[in-house]
């Protein structure tokens, strides 16, 4: 069986993930093609994920790859997690997964509506609803969920989450019906009211996008590329790690893969699996250093993170498994940062790492001080040391 060391796999970390100067892009498209899709759990993540890997990008570069060259869509997908993906892969996204979880969250809400409401087809009264926002957004040609809702009565349905509780309170459906519909590939997630980190979404019908909507491809195939794709951008990995990211189940895992040509490899006393042409060792990069965002693509693509974070999980994890801002050294993790409050960055090396790897890191710092510029934003998720930071 076929050795791989952890210098080997952060060495392919550098390289394919954009974060070696000499791969970085400023086309952020390119860049979200290298880490499959970029996470947007958190919406300013997207954007400072380029920046880390661009030389002269900013934001406007990515406002113009989501909203006006179209390049980049943001969709509900693997883990019922938000993410940006480029255009040419929202088939495989929407086939291997969004429909599965379209029909989940159909099914969810429908049950919540039953409970706390008096309607009872809630089925047939959720797709009565859909069909009415549907609608309703057709006529507007693009909407905040506000003026749907003042626009189709059925939005504003008052409904108890949790009835009996004494801190549930009623809420309208708005937010359920449109989540459905963006799941189900009808409609799309555009531009934001506010900053490029805000996540106040305006939303379009799908064709407005997407002429014809979104192409048809065959479930498994589609889990199969997907798969093809992680691969090749964080393999070798264990299949936990896959299923992890996936969220699909243990079966589904075994059919895609039974569907590309791969081969198991030695991690270290663990099992993994690579793509069969993808054995060969990578170069290896200069030393390189790197202010990853919370919730950045790269740590947050593989479930065992042990050979790139050592020891530092507690301080830069929330209790959820939600990574903040992280510094990065050559192919690990050294340090987390966060943004003040005046703009300044903190930057906090957790090891010996040298002076000149603690240079590198403050010219990072100082890159990232420039993308910022004056916006603010805090991590969704707050963590143990981005807090301290910031205190």
């Amino acid at each position: 069986m076929r050795s791989m060391s952890v210098a080997e796999r952060r060495a392919r970390l550098g390289l394919r993930h954009r974060l070696s100067p000499r791969t970085r892009t400023d086309d952020p498209a390119a860049v979200a093609r290298s880490l499959v899709v970029l996470h947007a759990t958190d919406p300013a993540t997207v954007f400072l994920s380029v920046a880390a890997r661009s030389t002269g990008a900013v934001p406007a570069a990515v406002e113009r790859a989501l909203y006006d060259d179209r390049t980049l869509l943001r969709m509900l997908a693997m883990r019922r997690t938000m993410f940006v993906a480029p255009v040419e892969l929202v088939p495989v996204l929407q086939a291997s997964t969004a429909n599965a979880l379209a029909a989940k969250q159909r099914a969810t809400y429908a049950r919540i509506i039953e409970r706390g409401s008096d309607i009872t087809d809630a089925p047939a009264w959720f797709a009565a609803a859909e069909e009415a926002a549907h609608r309703a957004l057709l006529a507007r040609g693009e909407a905040t969920g506000a003026q749907l809702s003042a626009d189709e009565p059925l939005l504003r349905t008052q409904v108890d989450p949790a009835p009996g509780k004494s801190y549930s309170k009623p809420t309208n459906v708005t937010t359920w019906i449109l989540v459905t519909l963006g799941c189900e590939g009808r409609i799309v997630r555009g531009r934001p009211n506010g900053t490029w980190a805000s996540s106040q979404y305006r939303w379009s019908p799908v064709e407005t996008w997407l002429p014809g909507g979104i192409e048809e491809v065959p479930a498994g195939a589609a889990r199969a590329e997907l798969v093809r794709r992680w691969l090749r951008a964080f393999g070798p990995a264990p299949v936990a790690d896959l299923k992890w990211w996936t969220g699909w189940n243990a079966g589904d895992v075994r059919k895609a893969l039974a569907l590309l040509d791969v081969t198991e490899v030695d991690l270290g006393g663990a099992t993994g699996v690579v793509l069969s042409d993808d054995l060969e060792p990578e170069p290896v990069p200069e030393p390189w250093a790197a202010l990853l965002p919370a919730l950045d693509a790269t740590p947050m693509g593989w479930r065992e993170r042990g050979w790139f974070l050592g020891d530092h999980g507690p301080r830069l994890f929330d209790r959820n498994g939600n990574i903040g801002p992280s510094v990065w050294w050559d192919g690990r993790i050294v340090g987390g940062w966060a943004q003040r409050r005046d703009g300044e960055i903190a930057v906090r090396v957790l090891e010996d790492v040298g002076a000149d790897a603690e240079a590198a890191v403050e010219r990072e710092a100082a890159r990232m001080a420039a993308w910022y510029g004056d916006v603010r934003a805090t991590p969704r998720f707050r963590t143990p040391l981005e807090r301290e930071l910031t205190s």
